[in-house]
């Protein structure tokens, strides 16, 4: 069961999500559009440089055009790009592109599970992109995710069924935390799990960080899931 933890801000919050376990560790680049816990390129690339081969590197970009997020692969060039705009979607050409500025890079496009039709949606988009990862929606909030809310896991379900057999990666995410990810896997046997605002601790200031021992718990509890389930 792959572990991927958002949205890191700092070397030492990458650094302490790695000593907890953490398979991917994700930044949400920043572009035109303002996101929770954003952190510039600059940063985002020391803190990439912090880990290394210790952990796949993911870039997270709600850019409503490819051309922000091309720049973000060329600067950053991580493991993985995680598209989750909700106004630009991967396309077979943007997929060809983006591997094409980085060997070796993979797709990840988000997919808002409001309803059913996330299902032929989810399809879509597994034919041409590496991974898709399920998330919640909240309209005050940009793109796809960093809601902290649960959606329809029946969906999710389904969703990992059918791209199983297009051999598509799945990772489930909204509002995942210690306290539910063993159920979830349960339910929904995704290939990974992904937590943000279940694993931060808010600021009085609005703001998040990351809590180790949150990101802690929520790794054992998804890695024993799994192996419970011999998944």
């Amino acid at each position: 069961m792959i572990t991927q933890i958002y949205s890191i801000q700092t070397v030492q919050e990458a650094l302490d999500c790695v000593a907890a376990g953490a398979d991917y560790i994700g930044v949400a680049a920043a572009t035109s559009m303002r996101l929770p816990a954003e952190v510039s390129l600059e940063t985002g690339l020391e803190i990439f440089a912090a880990i290394g081969k210790q952990a796949k590197k993911v870039a997270l970009t709600v850019a409503d055009n490819p051309e922000p997020i091309y720049q973000v692969i060329e600067q950053l060039k991580p493991d993985v790009i995680h598209v989750c705009g909700n106004r630009y979607y991967a396309t077979p050409k943007f997929a060809e592109t983006a591997r094409r500025l980085h060997k070796g890079l993979e797709v990840l496009q988000a997919i808002p599970v409001t309803g059913p039709d996330a299902i032929e949606q989810a399809e879509h988009y597994a034919r041409f992109c590496d991974a898709i990862i399920l998330d919640s929606v909240d309209p005050k909030i940009a793109g796809i995710g960093a809601a902290g809310i649960v959606h329809d896991w029946a969906i999710s379900s389904e969703i990992c069924r059918r791209l199983e057999k297009l051999g598509c990666k799945v990772i489930l995410a909204g509002g995942l935390g210690p306290n539910n990810v063993a159920d979830a896997i349960r339910q929904v046997r995704p290939w990974g799990v992904d937590s943000f605002t279940k694993t931060s601790i808010k600021l009085a200031d609005g703001a998040s960080r990351k809590d180790p021992a949150l990101v802690k718990l929520f790794i054992e509890r998804a890695q024993a899931a799994a192996k419970e389930l011999g998944i």
